[in-house]
């Protein structure tokens, strides 16, 4: 009818502007540049940009192996992002290790390939690691930062850029809200950009919340954010601008998002490694027998994949390796 007839175009130019959005990041493109994230001074000298996730196996999987994900900017405006995957052994156990056992490989793949794109190598690293409890951050922050500052020195062996690890957290129940029902934005909740780092956060340490994305419907959920490491020394405020803008360059959205796009991406790059690990190829024995994969019974004459056949199988092929393929 005549008055559905926008809604139809409406909804065919969404539908059209999000898979040509996908297609153009998968290619290589860009879609969204945060101008204004260049005229932080952390960009004054070369930078990466990464983010990090560890993605375990669920109870009744079996040896199902944990996959991580790493992905690194490659290009000033920490638009375009390359991945790295690893696998690390469970051997059924119930608990899992926190820490991403080959980050030192992946991090040192991640700099040569944006010294390849940029021709010339990060003085800073940014760090945001996804997936960690605040029982875990001591263990996590001990063991990867190390395993950055060694993946650097194994390039070059005076090679040391400053690192600043920050712990990147959905899983609270914190909640924001605005005194003035005037003062929030169209669903009530408080603006886009609001940043909380007193009353509820650490009187010790360094964490806040963020709300980076405005409210469709219901109540936002603000991202907590903990600087476990900052070698940059960089003042606080300088920390929420630059959260807050990586928040805008998500590839599949024209908005901004909740948290940070290479915190995203490691997680979208983990859901698509994990989905390859669903091919009836490996047989992955759970606590009863069965297995995981296609439900079929031990003991069928496959024999256990090790970690390096997997890690062949599911890491990217050369023609994608540089390119965000699990857009």
């Amino acid at each position: 009818t005549y008055g559905s007839f926008p809604i139809f175009i409406f909804f065919e130019a969404v539908v059209s502007t999000q898979s040509t959005g996908k297609i153009n990041m998968k290619i290589g493109g860009v879609n969204n540049i945060a101008a204004d994230m260049m005229n932080i001074p952390i960009f004054n000298r070369p930078v990466i940009v990464m983010g990090a996730d560890n993605a375990h196996p669920a109870q009744g999987e079996g040896n199902r192996p944990s996959v991580s994900a790493l992905v690194g900017s490659m290009d000033k405006f920490a638009c375009r992002y390359a991945t790295q995957i690893a696998v690390q052994q469970t051997d059924g156990k119930k608990v899992h290790s926190p820490v991403i056992e080959g980050l030192q490989n992946m991090v040192k793949g991640m700099l040569i390939k944006f010294y390849q794109s940029v021709k010339i190598k990060p003085q800073r690293i940014i760090f945001y690691r996804d997936g960690v409890s605040e029982g875990q951050f001591h263990h996590v922050m001990t063991y990867e930062v190390d395993a950055i500052q060694k993946a650097c020195m194994s390039l070059e062996k005076d090679y040391r850029p400053t690192i600043t690890f920050i712990v990147c957290q959905k899983r609270h129940h914190t909640r924001l809200f605005v005194q003035n029902p005037r003062e929030g934005d169209r669903s009530g909740n408080v603006p886009a950009g609001t940043v909380v780092d007193q009353g509820i956060t650490s009187t010790q340490d360094f964490d806040f919340y963020l709300n980076s994305h405005q409210g469709i419907q219901g109540t936002n959920k603000p991202a907590k954010y903990h600087v476990l490491v900052d070698d940059n020394k960089f003042p606080a405020d300088m920390i929420y601008k630059l959260t807050y803008h990586l928040c805008h360059v998500y590839g599949r959205c024209t908005r901004s998002v909740s948290i940070p796009a290479p915190v995203y991406y490691a997680h979208l790059a983990t859901d698509r490694a994990r989905a390859h690990l669903g091919s009836n190829k490996y047989n992955f024995d759970s606590s009863d027998g069965a297995s995981s994969v296609g439900g079929a019974r031990a003991g069928g004459g496959q024999a256990k994949p090790s970690i390096g056949e997997i890690l062949k199988d599911i890491s990217p092929s050369d023609a994608t390796k540089n390119k965000m393929y699990w857009m």
